[in-house]
């Protein structure tokens, strides 16, 4: 398992992380998985025999089991590991249960240390943007949390561009700690990233962390043109999907990343992870196995090397449509070379 440095951080981490959410399987996460603990045992363990130092959960999955199970699945090897947890979404029905209040981020991140069984999380990161907080409050909050050393670095997820950069210029006129990463979706059914907070992550030198890479799992290779879904499938219902993709496009990257991971010896999955390492500002990205066989077939991505054309060839299938201003842009940009 390769390293790479965590943002603009000294910290290494393992190439893919490994992501908890299918964890505890309780409330809205039950669709996502129900791993419970003798599983959840090995599925780390088997994470760390394969060189992951990385793992990645939220105090909203399955309603604070995630974590629990994470927590007591690392054990004696926490030590060992880089932990990252997120604070934002409602994890109770108070008024105050919910969102980025220097309030609800101190409350939420010492819930969180007591269900991870650990005594300072390395990345915490806010899940997603507070327009009901001021922002120097949410970063004050997060700062005073790394002087206490309960947390060691602070990372955003979800976060426009816009709103990135203001917290960005707060934390570095005030003297604050400032955000060192970025989890945001990213895989090759939605490259919508690539238009402003790539760029900004490169220029700010923070590193992107990817969630859901393989596309809700549409970029496995399990779904195939003119074939039945998998009924067991979170794609079954395309009614009921949280992710939204052109399907025809995605069939048509599928079938490319099919003869890509014939070409290497691999599979499809481990081919649309591939093809995430090898973009810029990238420094880990999250997978969620459920079950062994998925993760031992997830761990050999990085085994091998996509070549520069078979980057260039699944970049032009999965371009994404160009908006305003950036094909203005990137047309104007022509004129200074």
């Amino acid at each position: 398992m390769k390293m790479r440095f965590l943002g603009n951080t000294g910290v290494l981490v393992s190439e893919l992380c490994f992501g908890a959410m299918t964890f505890g399987g309780r409330g809205y996460w039950k669709t996502v998985g129900e791993v419970e603990q003798k599983d959840a045992d090995q599925l780390v363990n088997a994470a760390i025999d394969g060189g992951i130092n990385f793992f990645d959960t939220a105090d909203v999955y399955s309603e604070g089991r995630a974590e629990e199970i994470l927590g007591k699945a690392l054990g004696s090897k926490r030590k060992d590991v880089v932990l990252a947890t997120k604070v934002r979404g409602r994890v109770g029905p108070g008024p105050n249960d919910v969102g980025l209040s220097r309030l609800h981020i101190i409350e939420s991140c010492n819930a969180s240390l007591k269900r991870l069984g650990t005594d300072y999380i390395d990345l915490y990161q806010v899940h997603n943007f507070d327009p009901y907080t001021p922002v120097e409050e949410t970063l004050r909050a997060l700062d005073d949390l790394v002087r206490q050393g309960k947390v060691r670095y602070i990372g955003a997820s979800n976060f426009a561009g816009w709103q990135l950069m203001k917290a960005l210029h707060i934390s570095e006129k005030q003297n604050l700690e400032k955000f060192v990463t970025l989890q945001s979706y990213y895989s090759l059914v939605c490259r919508d990233l690539e238009n402003e907070m790539i760029p900004l992550s490169l220029d700010q030198k923070l590193g992107i962390l990817v969630w859901s890479p393989l596309g809700g799992g549409f970029l496995t290779g399990k779904y195939r043109r003119g074939q039945d879904r998998p009924k067991d499938s979170r794609l079954s219902d395309p009614d009921s999907r949280f992710l939204r993709f052109d399907e025809e496009k995605a069939y048509d990257i599928v079938d490319e990343l099919d003869k890509i991971a014939k070409n290497h010896k691999a599979t499809v999955a481990q081919a649309a992870l591939n093809y995430l390492l090898r973009k810029p500002a990238v420094s880990s990205v999250i997978i969620g196995a459920k079950k062994l066989e998925q993760l031992a077939d997830n761990l050999k991505t990085t085994d091998w090397e996509m070549t520069d054309e078979e980057v260039k060839e699944l970049d032009k299938l999965s371009e994404p449509t160009s908006v305003y201003p950036y094909w203005m842009q990137k047309a104007n940009s022509r004129d200074r070379v």
